[in-house]
């Protein structure tokens, strides 16, 4: 188990691509469609297997259910998820909490992936549990991303049950991560970036 990427939603992707674009003072990568939940994407590189999302519902496209990340209800960009790469995404649902999502196998190119998709598209535990992923081909893809020297150096959730979602992901053993107790869901990212370091929430 280990973080993989972490993902800014949005309404509309140039709104998402520009705010991150001015706050991180690089540009991001083009991404992909995603034809099933009828969203598309921008990335950018957070190191050889680490990177950042900014997604946001494809205007062009219909979606066959809800929309994936919460997506049918976009608003402004802000950081919305984070998502946890797993060996076996199988046996980590079994010891997820109730609405982590069930197994949806996508495909792009030469991409290939499982991922923990909740039946009405929303984020598992608003946003405060991770949603899980199990990449099915290699290499992983921010290995084709640019790098610009931007890293993720800490990530905050802020949750009304923060000491429980900490015992659940005891086995994501990352330094960078930290729980903290809020009234509601939400999610602080510290990037380390070749001007210094900014915070994207």
């Amino acid at each position: 188990m280990r973080l993989d990427h972490i993902a800014v939603t949005c309404a509309d992707l140039d709104a998402g691509v520009a705010r991150v674009e001015a706050l991180l003072g690089a540009p991001l990568a083009p991404g992909g469609q995603h034809v099933r939940y009828a969203t598309h994407n921008r990335l950018l590189g957070l190191g050889p297997d680490e990177y950042l999302e900014v997604i946001a519902p494809d205007p062009g496209a219909c979606p066959s259910g809800p929309r994936w990340f919460a997506l049918d209800h976009a608003a402004e960009p802000r950081l919305a998820n984070w998502i946890v790469a797993v060996p076996d995404l199988d046996a980590a649902l079994s010891a997820a909490p109730p609405g982590a999502g069930s197994p949806v196998a996508l495909s792009r190119g030469d991409l290939a992936w499982r991922i923990a998709v909740p039946d009405d598209g929303s984020l598992p535990m608003g946003g405060g549990f991770p949603t899980l992923i199990e990449w099915r081909s290699r290499p992983h893809p921010a290995t084709a991303l640019p790098d610009h020297g931007i890293r993720l150096t800490a990530l905050e959730i802020h949750h009304p049950e923060a000491a429980d979602l900490a015992a659940r992901l005891g086995s994501l053993a990352d330094l960078r991560l930290r729980f903290h107790r809020a009234a509601a869901p939400g999610l602080r990212a510290r990037l380390a970036t070749p001007a210094g370091a900014i915070w994207l929430e």
